[in-house]
C-alpha cells in the first residue's frame, strides 16, 4: 500500500501528463460522476471489489462481508488483492471492464492512481466506487481535492472515529493520574493518506478538549506494526526523559507497533495507554491476562463495509439511486474486558 515520496512524486507526475488534468481541473464537473454513468442493469450484476493488502485481516473481513452480500442479493463477485501494487491498480479495473463488469469498488494502495481509475472507469463505461480511502478525480492528492471531485466512497467517518480514539485516550489518561509534564502522545500514521490525517487530527483535538497542555509527537509511518515500531522507537530513544505515552494512530498496526516499542524500551503498561483503530490486533493482546498497555481499541467492521459497499452499487446499478457522497459503517469501542462481547472476532 505504501511507497516512498519521491516514488510517488513520479507516479503523481506521470497521471497529470498522461491524463491532462489541467483540462479536468477547469471543467468544474465532478469526473467521479461520470462512473455512474454506467447504465441499470436488467439482468445479473457483476461487480469486481479490488483491495489494497488484501491479506490483512480487516480487508479478509471486508472481502467476506461483499461476498455474503453479493450472495443474499445474487450479484457475480470477483474480489481482487493488490497488494501495495499501485501499477496493478489501473490493469485490474482495465481487467474488469474487459470482463464486462458492470462496477468496480476499489482500496487503492496509492491515492496517487486516483484520477487514472477514474478515467478508465469512465472510459469503460463501469460504474466508480471506493471503500476506506478516497481518490480525487482530478489530481493524486485527496486532501488538496475539492469535496465535489472525491470519488463516492463507502467506510467509517475519519472525524468521528478519530473523536472517539482521542476521548477514550483522555478517560484513560485521568483514570491512570498522570500529569501533561511527564506524559507524550505518539501520534503514528502515513501521513500521505487522507483518511489517516483526519483520524488523527480528531482524536488531537478530542484529546487537548479534555486534557489540555500535553506535547503530542507526530510520527510518519507507513502504516505498518513492524514500520510503527521502529519509528517509535526512535521517539522514544529521542525523548528517554518522558515518563508516560499516549499511542494513537491511524489504525491498530501503529498502536500495536507503538505499544511493542514501547515494551521493548521498558516502559511498563502502566505507563502506556494505546487507544487502536480496529481492534482486531488489540484483540490479540487481550486473550491472555497479561497486563497490556493496549488499553482500548475502536472496533471497525471490515465485514460492514464490504457489505455496505456491495449494497450501495447494486443500489445504483438495479435502482438507479445516486451513490451517496460518502456513507459510514458503525464503529464501537471495545476493550480487554468487553471485545468478545461487542462481537469482534480475533484470528
Amino acid at each position: 500500500m505504501f511507497r516512498s515520496a519521491p516514488r510517488r512524486s513520479a507516479v503523481a507526475t506521470g497521471l497529470l501528463v498522461t491524463l491532462g488534468l489541467s483540462t479536468a481541473c477547469s471543467s468544474g464537473q465532478t469526473e467521479a460522476t461520470a462512473g455512474d454513468q454506467a447504465g441499470k442493469v436488467d439482468g445479473k450484476i457483476s461487480l469486481t471489489y479490488l483491495q489494497k493488502q488484501g491479506d490483512q485481516e480487516y480487508f479478509i473481513g471486508e472481502a467476506a462481508g461483499a461476498k455474503a452480500k453479493a450472495e443474499e442479493l445474487g450479484i457475480d463477485l470477483k474480489v481482487v488483492n493488490l497488494g501495495n501494487d499501485a501499477n496493478k491498480t489501473v490493469s485490474e479495473v482495465q481487467s474488469a471492464i474487459a470482463q464486462k463488469a458492470n462496477g468496480v469498488i476499489i482500496v487503492v494502495p496509492d491515492p496517487a492512481v486516483g484520477p487514472q481509475v477514474v478515467e478508465t472507469a469512465k472510459a469503460g463505461k463501469v460504474a466508480l466506487l471506493t471503500s476506506d480511502d478516497q481518490i480525487c478525480t482530478t489530481g493524486p492528492d485527496p486532501a488538496a481535492c475539492g469535496k465535489s471531485d472525491l470519488v463516492p466512497r463507502i467506510g467509517f467517518s475519519g472525524a468521528q472515529m478519530g473523536e472517539q480514539v482521542g476521548k477514550r485516550a483522555a478517560a484513560e489518561f485521568k483514570k491512570a493520574g498522570w500529569t501533561a509534564a511527564d506524559t507524550r502522545v505518539a501520534a503514528a500514521w502515513k501521513q500521505d493518506v487522507t483518511v489517516c490525517g483526519d483520524r488523527v487530527a480528531a482524536a488531537r483535538k478530542a484529546f487537548d478538549a479534555a486534557v489540555p497542555g500535553v506535547k503530542t509527537i507526530d510520527v510518519p509511518t507507513d502504516n505498518t506494526p513492524t514500520g510503527a515500531q521502529d519509528k517509535i522507537a526512535a521517539t522514544v530513544t529521542a525523548n528517554a526523559g518522558v515518563k508516560n505515552w499516549v499511542v494513537w494512530g491511524c489504525n491498530d498496526e501503529n498502536v500495536m507497533g507503538g505499544v511493542t516499542a514501547l515494551a521493548n524500551a521498558g516502559v511498563g503498561p502502566d505507563h502506556v495507554v494505546g487507544v487502536g483503530l480496529g481492534a482486531y490486533l488489540a484483540c490479540k493482546e487481550w486473550q491472555s491476562d497479561k497486563p497490556s498497555g493496549m488499553k482500548a481499541a475502536l472496533f471497525i467492521n471490515g465485514k460492514d463495509v464490504g457489505a455496505l459497499a456491495v449494497q450501495t452499487m447494486y443500489d445504483k446499478l438495479k435502482n438507479g439511486k445516486d451513490f451517496p457522497a460518502e456513507a459510514f459503517a458503525p464503529t464501537t469501542m471495545v476493550d480487554q474486558g468487553t471485545w468478545k462481547s461487542a462481537g469482534l472476532t480475533c484470528g
